[in-house]
């Protein structure tokens, strides 16, 4: 719903992301329809012709992210840093967590169904662009990540993932659901914001 409201429904689809889990960037081969890349640095983003030709260009994006709003994505600069900001933060969370300056506090269990997962809040400092500075992260018995809260966009929203895979020992979930909370802290399953399904990696 997130990038069909903006005009991008299918701009994302079947696309190839590269990057790095030490630091902050992301490129993604195939966006538009197979015919620009783009790539996300926290300053800057670009969108390029396949050849390599840079076609736009936006500095210092990050001021504006936490003042931007889902309109906003109907820029592809907008969209390019959006997405790069997510895929890098799904990718390396296990990395991300570890790092020191992220400060981590264990919170009362919660029931989910049948089950019961632990979790934990994550405060980001400003030099790291995360979806947000603060999230809650869910883990199952087998201490698997199964959900994400956090603010977006003026919205409480949850990210469901599951379909775990092991990639060169990398624990990765390959299918992420986003959809909106409610106060109680439960999902409206309708409409989905986005959905992510992520067909492979490489860790090197």
């Amino acid at each position: 719903m997130l990038f069909s409201s903006a005009g991008h429904a299918r701009e994302f689809k079947d696309v190839t992301a590269e990057g790095s889990t030490r630091t902050q960037s992301v490129r993604f081969t195939g966006i538009t329809g197979g015919e620009h890349s783009g790539s996300f640095q926290p300053d800057a983003i670009t969108i390029e012709s396949l050849d390599g030709e840079v076609l736009r260009t936006w500095r210092n994006p990050s001021l504006a992210f936490p003042e931007a709003s889902a309109p906003a994505l109907a820029d592809e600069l907008h969209l390019v840093f959006f997405c790069g900001v997510a895929i890098w933060n799904y990718l390396t969370i296990p990395f991300l967590l570890a790092h020191p300056d992220v400060v981590l506090e264990e919170l009362s269990p919660w029931s989910e169904g049948t089950e019961t997962w632990r979790r934990l809040r994550a405060q980001f400092p400003a030099h790291l662009i995360t979806l947000a500075p603060e999230q809650i992260f869910y883990f199952d018995q087998s201490a698997l990540q199964r959900r994400t809260d956090h603010d977006l966009f003026g919205m409480k929203v949850a990210h469901y993932s599951w379909a775990h895979d092991n990639f060169a020992g990398i624990v990765v979930p390959t299918l992420r659901r986003v959809q909106t909370l409610q106060a109680d802290g439960t999902v409206i399953a309708r409409p989905v914001l986005m959905d992510v399904e992520i067909f492979d990696a490489v860790f090197e």
